[in-house]
């Protein structure tokens, strides 16, 4: 479990290298906007069904291996890469014939809109490895085995930076596409090893396999969940198209840095629970399946509301330290900071649907957050028509968050209605402690930076003034929670002592 915490934490941090190599390069340009249109077009048109199929696939395989017939494994993962092979071949090619036609709806400029195509051709051929990668990650995944599929962002973000490093001064923004496109083909790779140890490929397409139909069973709303996801994505890209150059790049860079508290602690803190709701449910122990609920609510509130208030008051320090360097301009940091900002707004509500829709999935109903997922993109997409215009891309990231807030607040009711609430009167107390407690914070990281920050000064004394900033707001944060109460905090404090404490007396006994 250490090694692939690990291995996530390492494809994190490359990524913001990642992100930090094309801010220095490219900055804002129109030509990173086309890399990232080119780089999900892929995905949005040929991805959706692949993309449930993977996510249906665990349960099938572990079914197999529980019963342990392994042989029916092999024939059923077997019948499923060689179809994706020869399906997802002929796709990429009628991909790269239909680019032009795709690109031409983003309503990009003559020039800009025939790199697009360019790159949407070259990227088109990785649907075939991503999708493969993904099966055979389900297939690991379902024999407890995570080292090697947790390595693939490691490798995709490897291969796009030493694209741009190497290639950069001969092809310009074509070595990050060569470096992504080299990346997608890795993250297939870096599995291979372990599969052929333990897996038994098959040459054989057995459309008979009984598998086949639990597959399908399964597939109905992880398909249509999937395609909300990619429409999504479609949308934003299709209105920051809207908007002048560099806008595309912009969002890229401040919904990674939003996202990162998300995926190294809200994401976690939904994978350890869902297992235990899930078999909570299963033994029909309601109110145990309520407390863990709540307490997984209030340990995301604890989070991710001093991450949200934290990136929202130092903005422009955090972007200035990752970004702001080479092409990356003044006028770059303000425009990302600014959509950060709006971002951050709903990262309480983004986080906790994650956990709200596990909570739904332990219950086995899928159903209930693909609909609200449904109704809330439309409500993002008619709040970005609403909003593009007037506020730019601003707009488009407060529709975002406006929806993320919507889901979460949906979902909580639609759950509370499902299973009660035993603890209503102790979470909003808590709730309330965190709020206080970040805002405190966030006073106290505002007025130290707004003491030592100084716009000349060098990268160094940037990230000196940042980590001072950021060291004094979780000192003021650990404080207010400790005075205030705050229960979640304290038992956070508690886990992490007691961890280091068995450590130093494990390393004692060495």
């Amino acid at each position: 479990m250490l090694a692939v915490m690990l291995a996530t934490l390492m494809s994190m941090v490359l990524g913001f290298g990642r992100e930090m190599v094309n801010a220095r390069y490219f900055g804002e340009q129109w030509e990173l906007d086309s890399f990232l249109v080119a780089a999900i077009i892929p995905t949005l048109v040929f991805g959706v069904f692949n993309g449930a199929l993977v996510s249906a696939l665990v349960p099938v395989f572990s079914g197999y291996f529980a019963s342990d017939e392994t042989e029916e494994v092999w024939r059923l993962s077997s019948t499923v890469i060689n179809v994706l092979l020869i399906v997802l071949t002929v796709c990429a090619v009628a991909g790269w014939f239909a680019a032009p036609y795709i690109v031409s709806l983003f309503g990009f400029p003559a020039g800009q809109a025939g790199v697009t195509t360019r790159m949407t051709q070259i990227m088109m051929p990785t649907i075939i490895a991503t999708s493969i990668a993904g099966v055979v990650q389900a297939l690991l995944n379902a024999m407890r085995r995570f080292k090697a599929a947790s390595l693939q962002g490691v490798a995709l973000n490897v291969c796009a930076i030493a694209g741009v490093l190497w290639l950069y001064d001969r092809y310009g923004i074509y070595g990050l596409v060569f470096g992504t496109a080299a990346g997608a083909v890795a993250q297939l790779l870096v599995q291979l090893p372990s599969y052929f140890k333990r897996c038994k490929y098959r040459p054989v397409i057995d459309l008979n396999h009984p598998g086949l139909l639990s597959l399908f069973v399964i597939l109905g709303p992880i398909v249509v969940g999937s395609a909300v996801g990619q429409a999504n994505l479609l949308f934003d890209k299709y209105f920051a198209a809207m908007l002048p150059n560099g806008n595309i790049a912009a969002m890229q860079y401040a919904t990674k840095v939003v996202g990162f508290p998300q995926q190294l602690f809200a994401v976690a803190i939904a994978t350890v629970i869902f297992p235990i709701l899930s078999a909570q449910f299963a033994s029909n122990e309601l109110p145990s399946l309520r407390v863990t609920a709540s307490a997984g609510l209030r340990m995301t509130a604890l989070i991710t509301m001093p991450a949200a208030l934290g990136l929202i008051v130092l903005a422009q320090p955090v972007i200035s330290v990752l970004f702001e360097r080479g092409a990356f301009t003044h006028g770059d940091l303000v425009r990302t900071a600014g959509a950060m900002q709006f971002y951050s707004v709903g990262l309480l509500g983004l986080a906790a649907s994650i956990l709200l829709t596990r909570c739904f999935f332990a219950m086995r109903d899928s159903r209930t957050p693909v609909i609200v997922a449904s109704s809330v993109m439309v409500l993002n997409v008619i709040l970005s028509a609403l909003l593009v215009h007037p506020f730019g891309i601003n707009g488009l990231a407060s529709a975002n968050s406006f929806a993320s807030l919507a889901e979460a607040v949906i979902l909580y009711s639609l759950l509370r209605n499902r299973i009660g609430a035993s603890d209503d009167e102790l979470a909003g107390a808590s709730v309330l402690r965190v709020v206080l407690a970040s805002g405190l914070m966030a006073f106290a990281g505002y007025f130290v930076n707004d003491i030592l920050w100084h716009d000349a000064g060098t990268i160094w004394q940037h990230l000196a003034t940042l980590a001072v900033d950021i060291v004094t707001s979780g000192a003021v944060f650990l404080a207010a929670g400790t005075l205030l109460r705050v229960k979640e905090l304290a038992q956070l404090l508690a886990f992490m002592a007691d961890y280091v404490g068995r450590r130093a007396a494990s390393a004692a006994r060495q």
